[in-house]
């Protein structure tokens, strides 16, 4: 496929910027932008013409369906988790005709294909920047050379996808900021001790407890360059350095660390920039929203050069359980023949004076049959 014409129709396409991430360093927007004249078909080099006018013209279609292909995968689906292996033995494993690839027959007479990690392996991804004690190893990483969005393939007929655990995300567990605090993943609720699955194949990073406040913690890295986040949980069942497939029990829900009960706290993070994890899962069915992913710089949180803060965290929730207690506190009464501020104030225990700011009313007010007055 000519190279030279398939970046001149993602130029003149919808898509802003379009990479494949296959390598350690982030796309620079200098490999994959084309030059401002290639949008209009012409270059100053006639020396760089395809001299044969058919074998131009094949490329430009296989570039064109290329492109529509792409956009094919990026149009939003509903993808259901990996069938479960955890338990299953595995009875074979067979040669597909590919070095690199493996099927495995399980128990249940069910197969897969697999990776054989020894050949398949990347060593760009999982070697570059690839630490096991430091949450953060992208120091050196200059993202403002990122262009403007990349493409990441999320599955393919090799990589599959499983939910890390199904069920609401808490609704004060979301991403982003909270009364000007900034969370880096999503919340999801569970019971103590229950499975953690790995979203995406790939291999772990780190597992180990974190006294930052993550508390037991697994980070994997994924062969789309993606790391996902597990924290809090009461065990972790995975070493660092291990190769996983989506759908393998990494560890047990539980309430390690800075946490105020039993839930999953799930990143997702690109060269250790945070980004919503709901842009990719729809986490209440427990679906994978794409195929694949358009990510973009503006998706990411200013304040993803580290960690999650949990104190934070903390903080949220004793303010949520302060509002709590104050709602809980409060009390109405429905104005009847008779009544008046003061009678009400000495009623309830307060004062006309509260009860007139309580309500945005006057001493003077007519209270009129019916109304509701908060006193308290």
């Amino acid at each position: 496929m000519n190279r030279k014409i398939l970046l001149m129709l993602l130029a003149a396409g919808t898509l802003s910027v379009v990479s494949t991430v296959s390598a350690a360093e982030p796309p620079t927007a200098e490999a994959v932008e084309p030059p401002a004249q290639a949008a209009t078909g012409t270059t100053e080099e006639t020396g760089t013409l395809v001299a044969d006018a058919s074998a131009e013209a094949k490329a430009e279609a296989e570039a064109a369906d290329s492109l529509a292909a792409l956009r094919i995968r990026l149009q939003p689906k509903r993808i259901e988790s990996t069938f479960d292996t955890n338990g299953l033995t595995v009875i074979d494993t067979l040669d597909s005709g590919n070095d690199a690839v493996q099927v495995v027959l399980f128990s249940n007479n069910t197969w897969k294909y697999v990776r054989n990690r020894e050949i398949a392996k990347d060593s760009t991804i999982f070697e570059k920047y690839w630490d096991t004690t430091t949450l953060f190893p992208y120091k050196d990483v200059d993202m403002s050379a990122m262009p403007r969005s990349v493409v990441i393939d999320l599955i393919d007929s090799l990589t599959s996808y499983h939910c890390p655990y199904q069920g609401s995300v808490h609704p004060r567990g979301k991403y982003g900021p909270r009364r000007r605090r900034q969370h880096q993943g999503v919340d999801l609720p569970l019971k103590m001790g229950d499975p953690v699955y790995a979203t995406f194949c790939g291999r772990v990073r780190i597992s180990q407890y974190n006294k930052g406040g993550y508390g037991n913690l697994v980070i994997i890295r994924h062969d789309n360059g993606l790391e996902t986040y597990y924290g809090h949980l009461s065990e972790r069942m995975v070493e660092p350095g291990q190769w996983v497939e989506a759908g393998q029990i990494i560890g047990l829900g539980g309430s390690t660390g800075r946490s105020t009960g039993p839930h999953l706290h799930f990143e997702t993070r690109y060269y250790g920039q945070s980004f919503d994890p709901e842009r990719l899962i729809d986490f209440k069915n427990g679906m994978l929203c794409r195929e694949t992913f358009l990510l973009k710089k503006s998706f990411f949180s200013i304040y993803s050069n580290a960690g999650q803060d949990f104190e934070d965290e903390i903080a949220n929730e004793e303010q949520d359980k302060k509002e709590a207690a104050e709602k809980a506190a409060m009390r109405y009464h429905t104005i009847r023949s008779g009544d008046t501020l003061g009678a009400l104030a000495r009623k309830y225990g307060t004062t006309v004076t509260n009860i007139c700011r309580l309500n945005g009313i006057k001493s003077t007010t007519i209270l009129r049959l019916g109304r509701k007055l908060r006193v308290r």
